[in-house]
C-alpha cells in the first residue's frame, strides 16, 4: 500500500503511537452490590476498541470529588437516593450548573421512580437517559452504555472541531499580522505548534520564482529559511551549510511537482505559492498520530496560511513599486543639483543605521531610511542657475535656495501614508539647528522632529565626504573634527555622540555605495 495518506482516508488506518484510552464510567451508588454486578455485566464490553474504566463513588460527595478529580469521565451511572432522597439529582445539577460539565452523560437509575418522575427530572436536571433498576437486563444496560458512549463521543468530536476552528483563527491571525518573510515562516512553524504539536519539529524553504514560468524546477540546493526541533541543524549559519538529507528532499521534490500538500505516515509537508511564481514549502516531522480532524485543522489552517502569504507578498510589491518611485523622486532631484543618486540611498541607510543605534523599532528605522531620500525633493523647484551655481550664493539666492525645505514639505504634507508623512518632516526640518540657528522656522533642540535630526546628520556626514560642483571631498578626519564641532549647535549631541563611537559602521555605507 502507498504510505500517502490522503485527507479522506479513514482515520482508524492510521497508526496510533499509543493504545487507546479507556471510556470512563463513573458509578454513583450507595449500594456496593450495584457497583460490583455493574462491573460484572460491562467488565468485557469495548465501545470502538476502547474498554471502560470503571469509577466507583457511594455519595453525592464522593461523586463530586472524582468529577473534579477525573474531568474527562464520558458516563455517569447515578443513583437518586444515597445519603438523602434526592441526592443523586443534587450530583446532577451541581454536575451542570457548578461544575459546568455539559459533555459528560448522565443515566439516572432509580429503584424509587417515585422520587424522581422521568419527565420532570430529565428535562430540569439535563438528564440524558432514566431506568429503572429492575428494568436494566444485561441486554439493556449494555445497550444504554453504548448508546451513552456514541453520544459522548460525538460531542466531544464537535467540541474538538469547535476548540480546533478557534485554534486556527487565532492562529490564522497571527500569521496575517506578519510582514516579513522571514518571520512569516517562524510564525507558521509556531502556530503549527500550537495546533496539532511538534514533537520532531519542523523546516520552512523557500524556492525562488524561476525568470520563466517553463523554466519551474525543484533546486539542486535547498536552503534552510526556518526551522524547529530536530531540524534546526540544517539551518545556514557563518561557517557551514549542512544539506538536507535525501529522504527529506524526496517528499518536498513530490509536493513542489505536485503543487500540493503531501501527507505520509510518518512526516508532511505543506505546498505554497504565489503570484510572482515564487514556492515555500513546510516539512513537518510528526504525522503518524494526527487524526482526520487534525489533518482537516491543518488543511484549513494551509489555506489560510496560503492566502496569508499571497497578501504578504502583494503587499511587498506594492511597498516595493512605491519605494521604486521614491527613489525616482528623490534621482530627479539630486539629478538636477548635479548630485549622485547613490547619496540619497546613503542618507537612507545612514538615517536608519544612526535610527537602531538611537534605540528605535526597525520598522521605524526602515521607515527611517526609504523616507529620508526625499529630504531634498523640493529642490525640484529650485532655478538650475540657483542649485548649481558654483560659487557662494547671494543674498536673494540663499533665500530661494532655502526655499527647497517648505516646498518639499508641502509636496509631501497631503499624503495620509505614514512613511511619506515622516518623509515631510525630514523635509521641512532637517535644515533646522539644535541651537534654534537653522531654517526654516528656526526650530532647536527637540523642538525639531528626531527624524529630520537623524537625517540632518546624515546627510551632512554624507555631503561632505562627497564632491560637489562647488567643493572637494573632506577627508574622514575633517569630516569627524566638523561633525563634533558641531554638536550641540547644529547637531543633537546625543545623536553625535553615538554617531562618534559607532563611526566605522557609518563608513561602511559609503563604501557600499561609492559616487
Amino acid at each position: 500500500m502507498d504510505d500517502l495518506l490522503a485527507l479522506g482516508d479513514d482515520p482508524e488506518e492510521n497508526i496510533a503511537s499509543e493504545p487507546l484510552a479507556p471510556w470512563k464510567v463513573l458509578i454513583v451508588d450507595d449500594e456496593p452490590e450495584v457497583h460490583s454486578v455493574t462491573k460484572l455485566v460491562l467488565g468485557g464490553f469495548a465501545f470502538e476498541n476502547r474498554p471502560l474504566l470503571f469509577l466507583s463513588a457511594y455519595s453525592g460527595e464522593q461523586g463530586q470529588q472524582a468529577l473534579q478529580d477525573h474531568p474527562d469521565i464520558a458516563l455517569m451511572l447515578l443513583d437518586v437516593v444515597m445519603e438523602t432522597d434526592h441526592a443523586g439529582l443534587d450530583l446532577a445539577r451541581w454536575t451542570r450548573d457548578e461544575l459546568k460539565n455539559h459533555f459528560i452523560r448522565i443515566v439516572l437509575r432509580t429503584g424509587q421512580p417515585g422520587h424522581a418522575p422521568e419527565q420532570r427530572v430529565t428535562t430540569e436536571y439535563d438528564i440524558n437517559d432514566y431506568k429503572e433498576k429492575t428494568d436494566l437486563t444485561t441486554q439493556k444496560l449494555t445497550a444504554t452504555v453504548r448508546v451513552a458512549l456514541r453520544g459522548y463521543r460525538d460531542i466531544m468530536v464537535i467540541e474538538r472541531a469547535r476548540d480546533g476552528l478557534e485554534r486556527v483563527i487565532q492562529a490564522s491571525a497571527c500569521i496575517f499580522s506578519r510582514q516579513q518573510s522571514a518571520e512569516f515562516a517562524s510564525a507558521v512553524l509556531l502556530q503549527l505548534g500550537s495546533l496539532v504539536g511538534l514533537e520532531r519539529g519542523a523546516f520552512y524553504v523557500r524556492v525562488p520564482p524561476p525568470e520563466r514560468p517553463e523554466l519551474r524546477h525543484f533546486p539542486d540546493t535547498v536552503r534552510v529559511s526556518a526551522a524547529t526541533g530536530e531540524f534546526e541543524r540544517y539551518l545556514p549559519n557563518e561557517t557551514q551549510h549542512q544539506a538536507l538529507p535525501g529522504e527529506l528532499l524526496h517528499t518536498l521534490h513530490d509536493a513542489f511537482d505536485a503543487r500540493t500538500h503531501v501527507f505520509k505516515r510518518d512526516h508532511y509537508v505543506l505546498h505554497f505559492s504565489d503570484s510572482q511564481h515564487g514556492e515555500s514549502l513546510l516539512y513537518v516531522g510528526d504525522a503518524w498520530n494526527m487524526t482526520q480532524m487534525d489533518m482537516r485543522l491543518v488543511e484549513l489552517f494551509c489555506t489560510n496560511v496560503t492566502i496569508a502569504y499571497e497578501n504578504l507578498h502583494l503587499n511587498q510589491e506594492l511597498f516595493e513599486s512605491q519605494l521604486e518611485m521614491i527613489c525616482l523622486l528623490a534621482g530627479a532631484a539630486e539629478t538636477r543639483s548635479k548630485e549622485t543618486a547613490n547619496h540619497v540611498k546613503r542618507v537612507g541607510m545612514l538615517a536608519q543605521v544612526l535610527g537602531e543605534l538611537r534605540g528605535l523599532d526597525p520598522h521605524t528605522c526602515e521607515a527611517l531610511r526609504f523616507a529620508a531620500p526625499l529630504h531634498d525633493i523640493g529642490k525640484i523647484g529650485v532655478a538650475d542657475s540657483v542649485l548649481n551655481k558654483p560659487g557662494k550664493h547671494d543674498e536673494a539666492e540663499m533665500a530661494a535656495m532655502r526655499e527647497h525645505s517648505v516646498m518639499g514639505a508641502r509636496m509631501l504634507a497631503e499624503s495620509r501614508r505614514p512613511l511619506i508623512r515622516m518623509a515631510a518632516d525630514i523635509a521641512a526640518s532637517h535644515h533646522e539647528n539644535w541651537d534654534g540657528s537653522g531654517y526654516p522656522k528656526g526650530l532647536h533642540g527637540e523642538q525639531i522632529p528626531l527624524s529630520a535630526r537623524i537625517v540632518a546628520l546624515a546627510d551632512v556626514f554624507d555631503a561632505l565626504g562627497s564632491k560637489r560642483c562647488y567643493k572637494e571631498p573632506w577627508s574622514d578626519e575633517q569630516i569627524r573634527a566638523h561633525i563634533q564641532e558641531q554638536s550641540g549647535l547644529k547637531f543633537d549631541p546625543g545623536l553625535v555622540g553615538l554617531a562618534l563611537a559607532n563611526w566605522e559602521r557609518l563608513t561602511e555605507v559609503r563604501l557600499q555605495f561609492p559616487d
